[in-house]
């Protein structure tokens, strides 16, 4: 199969320019100006944006959180992603049962995952106990899965305690591996919640009273400060909500430590007025961390900007408004946490980010497609536009104009976090590994035609 995509705009994380690009054999065989080859499809991008497919490196599909199950699997959730743009993601796995080893959950996602995935993709270890044998089983799942990163919960059931962080920070730093970790501050969570709720405050507002900025940014600096006694170990802040926590990043940085972060959509786009919202909606953003007050948003927009905040991914977690989400309809604690947003996330930080002048184009591929893949070990073959990368390519029509419903969307929810919201600039062609899987909103593809990725090792000397 050869495709040829004459008359675009190319753009990189650094790079924008006129070109054309020949493809064959699901690689990018040649970039040039009036290419002219045989090719069994030519697609003209004339006045459209050529850009790399998108990478999410937080999703939650197939997740059982013990009271719902997540409504999107490895086929509908890929799909959705597809639709929007993102042709690799890195997936979460869930917890357990109590006791379990790590290579027990792999063998679960990988049978959740294959020959089901429409688009290639990776998965996160998670740990929910540490000892010898784990510490011995994460060099095995490095070495044999090339699964090299693991995540910690510093609060759920599973939480982690700094003693054992400091031990997985130690080992996956020699194993030039990366810990990701859910910064809450679990104590102050516990009580706030314990307190609201015997006082009879249980509608959704109290969600996010319950988890303040400060409960994020403590548990933030506490890792930052973490990393640094494990010899300046790796660190990947996942869905970074606050600017306090920033702040703690910020300064991180700038004394040079090795501090990675992400956020969402959700946290750049909504903001807590969305839990008070009539009919309960609110249960649809209960998500962990909440959704802040909007000046936490504009100074995530400026981290993003100024190189503090590496990627943006979507913590794709859906729960049915209709169904699950109804378990908090008497009390925000018993609804399950998590939102949609697999397939909004490229138009969305598209429109907002480079269509209101927030971020620049090559920000916007930065950000979604390229440091996503090189914090990850996915670069070069993910996340850029080159000779021998692999043929994971998006075009964007920036005048396409939509309002996104759900009934446009393709998870398998009854809603979007970002309903009525006008988008300028939308995904028109879905490309990977050289295979059109994607035109005008339709998926054209093949259910499990994904691949498992195994990642490589991170040079954390070099990288970013």
């Amino acid at each position: 199969m050869s495709l040829l995509i004459k008359n675009g705009t190319v753009v990189t994380a650094s790079d924008i320019y006129k070109g054309d690009i020949y493809i064959e054999d699901g690689v990018i065989k040649e970039i040039g100006i009036n290419i002219i080859k045989d090719a069994d499809e030519i697609i003209d991008a004339k006045n459209k944006y050529i850009i790399p497919g998108g990478v999410d490196v937080h999703t939650h599909l197939d997740l059982d959180v013990g009271i719902a199950v997540a409504n999107d699997d490895f086929y509908t959730g890929t799909v959705a992603a597809a639709c929007g743009g993102t042709t690799t993601i890195i997936d979460h796995m869930g917890f357990g049962p109590k006791g379990c080893n790590l290579k027990h959950q792999v063998e679960v996602y990988h049978g959740h995952a294959d020959g089901r995935a429409v688009i290639d993709y990776s998965f996160h270890g998670v740990i929910q106990h540490v000892n010898d044998d784990i510490l011995d089983e994460m060099e095995e799942i490095v070495e044999d899965e090339g699964i090299s990163s693991f995540k910690l919960y510093l609060t759920y059931d599973y939480m982690i305690d700094d003693e054992n962080v400091l031990r997985v920070l130690n080992k996956l730093k020699d194993l030039k591996g990366i810990t990701t970790v859910h910064c809450e501050n679990h104590g102050s969570i516990k009580r706030l919640r314990e307190e609201y709720v015997k006082s009879g405050f249980k509608s959704p507002i109290y969600h996010p009273l319950s988890r303040p900025v400060e409960s994020e940014g403590e548990a933030v600096n506490r890792m930052i400060n973490l990393a640094a006694i494990a010899k300046e170990a790796p660190l990947y802040i996942v869905h970074l909500s606050s600017a306090l926590g920033l702040d703690y990043i910020k300064m991180a940085r700038e004394r040079g430590q090795k501090v990675y972060s992400e956020t969402c959509p959700q946290y750049l786009i909504l903001d807590e007025s969305k839990y008070s919202l009539p009919n309960n909606e609110g249960l649809k953003y209960i998500i962990s961390p909440p959704l802040r007050e909007k000046k936490n948003g504009e100074a995530l927009w400026m981290g993003i900007n100024e190189g503090y905040i590496q990627t943006i991914a979507t913590d794709h977690c859906p729960f049915a408004f209709n169904k699950e989400k109804q378990m908090g309809k008497d009390d925000f604690t018993k609804c399950p946490n998590g939102a949609p947003g697999i397939e909004e996330r490229i138009p969305l930080i598209f429109s907002e980010g480079v269509m209101k002048n927030r971020i620049s184009i090559n920000k916007f591929v930065d950000v979604c497609c390229t440091k996503p893949a090189k914090i990850f070990g996915l670069y070069p073959k993910k996340g850029t536009i080159q000779v021998g990368s692999d043929a994971d390519i998006v075009i964007i029509d920036p005048d396409k104009e939509v309002t996104i419903t759900n009934s446009k969307l393709h998870s398998n929810v009854d809603y979007s976090a970002y309903e009525g919201i006008k988008v300028k600039g939308y995904p028109i062609l879905t490309i990977s590994r050289g295979e059109i899987i994607v035109r005008d909103n339709k998926f054209v593809g093949k259910k499990g035609r994904g691949k498992f990725i195994k990642r490589g090792k991170s040079d954390w000397d070099n990288i970013l």
